[in-house]
């Protein structure tokens, strides 16, 4: 007989899922959340571990969870970090009326880039309007600047090839400048 998993039991197997990939990826992790805050100002609201906390907590309740590979997760906590981030700087924006946000500079969207101060939620929207036309694009950004993925990660991750990723990359670099900068 089949043995039919309760609401509950589900998400406790997420949970255990998702506690074994953070457990085996924390570091790897811990390095993408510290260099995606690296390019905030100096009070910003959260520090690394509390966006890596926040992350874990709202990836176990993702029902998926227990089925993803580690690229598959680390694509999902890519994801989650971004939304955080832009809800924290929604919520920080909200409070200070917006404040003496800084503007993205020409390397900021370069993942080994030391950067300066971003626009979370100027890049949250220009990445939207980049996923209108180009999902991938968005997908491979989003990948690379949140979630800290390599090339060849995102190659394998999303099954195209490296050059396709590397072009695709390029060109959404570009095109971000562009729309983020243009008055």
């Amino acid at each position: 007989m089949k043995k039919v998993t309760t609401r509950c039991e589900h998400r406790a197997e997420g949970t255990a899922r998702a506690d074994r990939l953070i457990a085996a990826l924390y570091e790897d992790l811990k390095q993408a959340a510290s260099h995606t805050l690296r390019h905030e100002r100096r009070d910003w609201m959260l520090q690394t571990t509390e966006l890596l906390h926040e992350t874990y907590v709202r990836m176990v309740d993702q029902r998926n969870v227990r089925d993803m590979d580690e690229l598959a997760f680390r694509a999902a906590v890519a994801n989650t970090m971004r939304r955080v981030l832009v809800d924290t700087a929604r919520a920080q924006r909200a409070l200070k009326r917006g404040g003496a946000w800084g503007r993205l500079s020409l390397d900021d969207i370069n993942p080994s880039d030391d950067g300066s101060n971003t626009d979370l939620l100027a890049l949250d929207e220009a990445l939207i309007e980049l996923g209108r036309s180009s999902p991938r694009k968005q997908r491979i950004v989003e990948l690379r600047f949140f979630g800290g993925l390599t090339v060849e990660q995102v190659s394998t991750l999303l099954r195209v090839p490296r050059r396709s990723v590397e072009r695709d990359w390029t060109f959404a670099r570009a095109w971000l400048r562009d729309r983020l900068f243009t008055d």
